[in-house]
């Protein structure tokens, strides 16, 4: 019994020894093993968590994608344009109506163009207008449900009835014809809403019902998107104003006053300083006698000594000049000892025209 029982002890000894032999190997194994990262690590990483979006869209992958949009928050002065919009849109849509309209403001965005086109929810009305002044186009979009309540209001539906929308019909000559009346009030308010900024006039191109065919940029290109929440009490829907940067840039400068009006690097005080200081500079003058054209080589084999005949003679008519800037006319004489010129003409207009410029 005393040797089974040493067999037994020795035979579980050497079964613990080959199971710390096979414990010891993971342990190194686990040591150079990556760690995984789990869901969330992965969305955080990325910045498609969908549980904060306004949060991710400055962090993670999407941030760096996002990167070249352009901020509305670095053209302040929009912010001001747009809110004159809504006022002068809440009076005229309540004119072109006969109802009681709300207009408010949802937000401003930076979007890329083709993403937008890609977003927009069908049917719906697209207008491309073009800004004159600024030779670009934008982009108006009317939703299905704005452009079934305009409908209902302009031609007498009662209150309290929900707008019939049919799947998959095309709009008819009435409907687009009223949603373009709708969309020209709009653009003479955003024509008002730029006017004390810089003029602008909006003018429709156009209305789409396929976002194909109101490509007015490339699909890269960034935009500013406002969307404009239009209630009538029981009815509305929305308008998306969408104006690509390319259009605004001409009046960036504007767009980046903090106020209207503001004036940047300029002070009133010392601009009057300036203009007074201005007239008691001494200014250089130059009679010049003539002008002969000659070639390089003439002037370079020019010798000490050496006589120019000019075509000048005591009647010529001698011109003035502050630079480059022609002044006047006159007749060149002797003044005791001092060759003299006589003033004959008034200063010119165009010297007059740099002197303000120089004020």
């Amino acid at each position: 019994m005393s040797e089974d029982t040493e067999t037994q002890e020795a035979a579980l000894g050497g079964g613990a020894a080959d199971a710390g032999g096979w414990g010891d190997a993971p342990a190194e194994g686990a040591l150079g093993t990556e760690r995984i990262l789990n869901q969330e690590e992965i969305d955080s990483l990325l910045g498609f968590d969908l549980s904060d979006d306004e949060a991710n869209e400055r962090g993670g992958v999407r941030a760096i994608i996002n990167s070249a949009l352009v901020s509305y928050e670095r053209l302040p002065m929009l912010e001001i344009v747009f809110d004159r919009l809504v006022r002068l849109m809440t009076t005229s849509l309540r004119n072109f109506t006969s109802d009681n309209v709300e207009v408010s403001l949802d937000n401003i965005s930076s979007v890329r163009f083709g993403d937008y086109l890609n977003s927009i929810p069908l049917p719906a009305i697209l207008s491309v207008f073009r800004a004159e002044e600024l030779d670009n186009y934008g982009l108006l979009t009317v939703d299905s449900n704005l452009i079934y309540s305009i409908v209902d209001v302009l031609l007498g539906g009662r209150r309290g009835t929900a707008a019939m929308r049919i799947e998959g019909r095309p709009y008819t000559t009435i409907e687009r014809v009223l949603v373009q009346r709708m969309v020209e009030v709009v653009l003479a308010d955003a024509r008002a809403a730029f006017e004390p900024l810089t003029p602008v006039s909006f003018v429709l191109d156009r209305l789409e019902t396929n976002p194909r065919f109101a490509a007015i940029a490339r699909s890269a290109n960034a935009a500013i998107l406002v969307k404009l929440r239009i209630d009538m009490e029981d009815r509305g829907g929305r308008i998306e104003l969408l104006l690509p940067y390319g259009t605004l840039e001409p009046i960036r400068k504007m767009l980046l006053q903090q106020f209207m009006g503001e004036k940047f690097g300029r002070d009133n005080i010392w601009e009057g300083h300036l203009a007074t200081e201005l007239w008691s500079t001494q200014l250089e003058v130059r009679a010049v006698l003539d002008e002969l054209p000659m070639s390089l080589k003439q002037v370079l084999n020019f010798k000490v000594g050496e006589t120019i005949m000019l075509n000048a003679n005591p009647d010529s008519r001698i011109e003035l000049r502050a630079g480059s800037i022609p002044l006047t006319q006159g007749r060149m004489g002797r003044r005791n000892q001092n060759i003299a010129i006589r003033v004959e003409a008034p200063l010119d207009k165009g010297a007059r025209q740099a002197i303000q410029e120089m004020k």
